[in-house]
């Protein structure tokens, strides 16, 4: 089952836009200390179903919940958030900063089977948990093989 269509050119054109603005920087800046914290990522994501619900779970460590917004919008559900860099400790004192900052934004195409209205998040331990139970109808049933004698006796 796919969730969100994969598009080939899609991440040729965050590479491209990612270099125009590598290269903007490096005209723009004229020498200026630039942060030291990216401001683009984007959280790992695991999504999984059960008889009963589609499950997203997502890595957001570090991040309050009033800093993600979950949106539920024409069958596409939304994340956006956005990780802050505390400048506790001054800049020169670090030695590595390999966690990544600023702003990120998620979009997953939903299945026509989620009851939407009976759609509930959790956020535990950095990671945020979005349960979406489906409609009654799409779930699964078994269905009983009958016998070709009894198919006959029937018609």
């Amino acid at each position: 089952m796919a969730i969100i269509r994969w598009d080939p050119f899609r991440d040729l054109i965050t590479i491209r836009e990612k270099m125009n603005h590598l290269f903007e920087e490096a005209v723009t800046s004229r020498g200026e200390e630039k942060d030291l914290v990216s401001n683009s990522w984007t959280p790992s994501v695991d999504i999984f179903e059960t008889e009963h619900e589609l499950v997203l779970s997502a890595e957001v460590p570090g991040i309050d919940e009033k800093d993600i917004q979950i949106k539920l919008e024409d069958n596409t559900l939304t994340l956006r958030g956005q990780r802050t860099f505390e400048k506790e400790t001054k800049e020169e004192n670090y030695h590595r900063i390999e966690r990544a900052y600023g702003s990120f934004f998620r979009s997953f195409s939903l299945p026509l089977y989620i009851n939407q209205d009976s759609i509930k998040a959790e956020h535990n331990n950095g990671v945020l948990k979005i349960i979406m139970p489906k409609k009654p109808e799409h779930k699964p049933r078994q269905v009983k093989i009958l016998q070709a004698e009894q198919t006959n006796k029937k018609s």
